[in-house]
């Protein structure tokens, strides 16, 4: 096999020509064009595909595509000319649907031609970069038939009415729009857009701004923003069943342009039915529709945002500085709750909770709570209020909400040592009396505070309950050594305040009666013996007293009182008639103490356990007071209040006032150090920049105090002013 020689083949050429019939190319596009008829005539079950198909083969195979390309144009074209004329002479609504029949003919025939002519379409059009067979079919309808003069204009004309039909109410053939509009979609992005999309969107915009024009003159606004809504659907409805996907995008433009962008400023403002109407009234259905309308077009929402953000400062500062909701604490708080209930519902239910109406809100909140300065002291008798009283028999869940709702207004307020510092005369006062509806809520509160301002808040009203608990004790223990010396002598109940924890009270002088003194005495020695190195101060203006009280015809009460109250009643066991001279050098409580216990005993209408001459609602200095016989009461036990203004006197205000301005000084000489101790060397404004973002989260201090506050360390050595640059400070270790 190896020694055999290698053979080449090679395949040679014809020694003598192959003639092709001159006429050939001829007869066989003759063949080719007369089926081509025959299609366009709905004939074609004669014809025979297989042969066509051959035939067209071979014209491509014998080079003569170009013949049988320029044929097949020159062809369709012939009878798109006559079916451009078919169409033409239709008339009314005949001339859509023979549009669109003679369309399906011609899809159809295309199809036809397409199979016959397969091999030019895979070989001769890719080699020669023609149009392929389909797509000259389309290119050659759009130019024939689509843009024909007498066409073109009339099928624009023809399906804009169509549109506005339907915008009017009537029913129109979708199936056929739909069609047609297919139609122009098959023939490229180019027709459908050039021959019907930019004019249906200028004309779409005419009417619209027509529209809008006409609505808001005769609507009010709720009703306007309704058919807006039902256009805008309509626009979207119109989309899906015979309009391009993509023009929904642009048809939405215009009519969010011309019914909603150009007239939503007077929509807002619109009286008796704008924005402000809408939420005064609770409107939700309407707020919610002009919300997704808005929301549509560019600062739409920054509008509506806008104006009631405006409209909640207005009602909220107008509701703060009224004098006459000044006079109720409790129900000038409820008001700010209730507000605040309001609009929270209008975000969640119609403003799909958005996070910057909610940011709005609270920066509105903030804003005009802390207008009133007496806000903190407010929000905590709201609280006192609910916890003696406003919250019995109330659910733990309910109790829950309440305290929440309170800790969200504390947040709001700028100065919140100063809620800290009446919250804790409040509760000192609940707590020693007895007054709190529950202990559970009291620490939940105080819990709720620890989690917003951290365990140096808090540790003091910690230190109040655990003094509670410890006076308690200590009562257990001094009754179990004291016993059998204490069986005659009043029933004494002693609360041991730690001085740091509570309010700081001056301590006040009062004479307490000589029975009560015996024993006040037996536990100062009892508590000094188990405790050394302390010491007891009597805070008897924080006390109170049953004592048991005999009037005319041997009527017997038992009267609830402050310590006050039962030292002055005391003296009435050993004289008929006294003066206030007598009593006040008798007992020797201030003066605008006295009055006010005066006061409640003989002038509060069915309490007055005392009568006085002359008679007034005012105590005067040469007043008499005598004991009351006549005085009587369906209830056994009769609780005295003491005449107190629920809110602080001017000079109470001035007072704490000033123990706020005490506390925070320490506060703020703590964050300078700490702030000059990290960054060594700063300047003022930086200084009382981080100062004031240091201390914000209890109070907004005041850049004047900041100053001082320098000053004072610098004088302590703590710092040191730069010798060049004044305004430049260094900390000293």
């Amino acid at each position: 096999m190896s020694s055999q020689k290698k053979r080449n083949f090679q395949i040679e050429a014809f020694k003598h020509r192959v003639v092709v019939d001159p006429k050939y190319a001829e007869k066989t596009w003759k063949i080719l064009e007369h089926a081509i008829h025959e299609i366009y005539n709905h004939n074609a079950s004669g014809l025979s595909f297989e042969e066509l198909y051959r035939n067209a083969y071979n014209m491509v195979l014998h080079k003569f595509g170009e013949k049988l390309y320029s044929g097949l144009v020159s062809t369709m074209t012939l009878h798109l000319k006559e079916i451009a004329a078919s169409v033409d002479a239709s008339q009314g609504p005949l001339f859509l649907e023979e549009l669109n029949r003679k369309w399906l003919e011609h899809n159809k025939a295309l199809q036809m031609i397409r199979d016959i002519l397969m091999y030019m379409d895979r070989t001769f059009i890719p080699s020669t970069h023609k149009t392929p067979v389909h797509e000259l079919g389309l290119n050659l309808w759009r130019d024939n038939i689509i843009h024909s003069p007498n066409i073109q204009t009339r099928l624009k004309d023809t399906l804009l009415e169509i549109v506005q039909k339907e915008r009017g109410g009537e029913v129109i053939n979708k199936g056929l729009m739909r069609n047609i509009v297919k139609m122009l979609m098959d023939l490229g992005p180019a027709v459908y857009q050039d021959d019907f999309e930019k004019p249906f969107l200028d004309v779409s915009g005419t009417f619209y701004r027509g529209e809008s024009q006409q609505f808001i003159e005769c609507c009010d606004c709720g009703d306007y923003l309704k058919k807006a809504e039902k256009r805008l659907n309509e626009e979207i409805e119109r989309v899906s069943h015979y309009l391009d996907a993509k023009s929904e995008v642009k048809i939405t433009n215009v009519v969010e342009k011309e019914m909603i962008e150009s007239q939503m400023t007077r929509l807002v403002h619109m009286e008796n039915s704008g924005l402000v109407n809408m939420i005064v009234d609770d409107k939700y259905d309407d707020l919610s529709r002009m919300y997704n309308l808005f929301r549509r077009v560019a600062s739409g929402l920054m509008l509506i945002r806008d104006v009631m953000t405006c409209h909640i400062r207005e009602t909220g500062k107008q509701l703060v500085t009224d004098p006459e909701r000044l006079k109720d604490p409790v129900d000038f708080v409820q008001r700010l709750l209730d507000e605040k209930d309001k609009h929270d519902k209008i975000i969640n239910l119609a403003f799909n909770n958005d996070k910057t109406f909610q940011n709005a809100l609270n920066s509105s909140f903030e804003y005009f709570i802390n207008l009133n300065p007496r806000s903190p002291e407010f929000i905590s008798l709201f609280v006192d209020d609910k916890l003696r009283k406003g919250l019995k028999g109330v659910s733990e869940e309910d109790v829950e909400i309440v305290l929440d709702k309170v800790m969200m207004l504390f947040r709001y307020l700028q100065e919140k040592d100063v809620f800290e510092k009446y919250y804790k005369q409040h509760l000192a006062k609940r707590l020693l009396s007895g007054k709190s509806v529950s202990e559970d809520a009291e620490r939940s509160l105080i819990l709720k505070l620890k989690t917003e301002c951290g365990y140096q808040f808090t540790s003091k009203l910690e230190g109040m309950f655990t003094d509670m608990k410890t006076s308690q004790d200590t009562m257990q223990g001094f009754y179990e050594a004291m016993g059998p010396a204490l069986t005659d002598g009043p029933t004494l109940a002693v609360h041991v305040l730690t001085t740091g924890s509570w309010p700081t009270q001056s301590t006040t002088t009062c004479n307490l009666p000589p029975e009560i003194l015996t024993v006040c005495d037996k536990f100062r020695t009892y508590y000094l013996g188990t405790h050394n190195g302390r010491r007891l101060t009597w805070q008897t203006n924080m006390g109170s007293a049953d004592i048991k009280a005999t009037f005319g015809r041997g009527q017997k009460n038992e009267l609830n009182v402050s310590t006050y109250q039962m030292c002055v009643l005391m003296l009435f066991n050993t004289a008929d008639r006294l003066s206030y001279k007598e009593i006040e050098q008798a007992v020797e409580i201030p003066a605008t103490e006295l009055k006010r216990c005066l006061q409640s005993l003989a002038c509060a209408k069915g309490k007055n356990v005392l009568r006085k001459e002359p008679m007034s609602k005012d105590i005067g200095e040469e007043d008499d007071f005598f004991f009351n016989d006549k005085f009587s009461s369906k209830f056994y036990k009769v609780k005295i209040g003491t005449v107190v203004a629920q809110k602080e006197s001017e000079p109470e205000k001035q007072e704490t006032r000033q123990r706020v301005e005490e506390d925070r000084k320490p506060q703020i000489e703590a964050a300078i150090v700490r702030i000059m101790k990290a960054r060594r060397v700063l300047d003022h404004n930086n200084i009382v920049a981080e100062v004031t973002k240091q201390l914000q989260s209890r109070f907004l201090p005041n850049p004047v105090v900041i100053k001082k506050r320098i000053e004072s360390l610098i004088e302590r050595e703590f710092l040191e002013r730069d010798r060049e640059d004044r305004k430049l400070y260094r900390y000293l270790a």
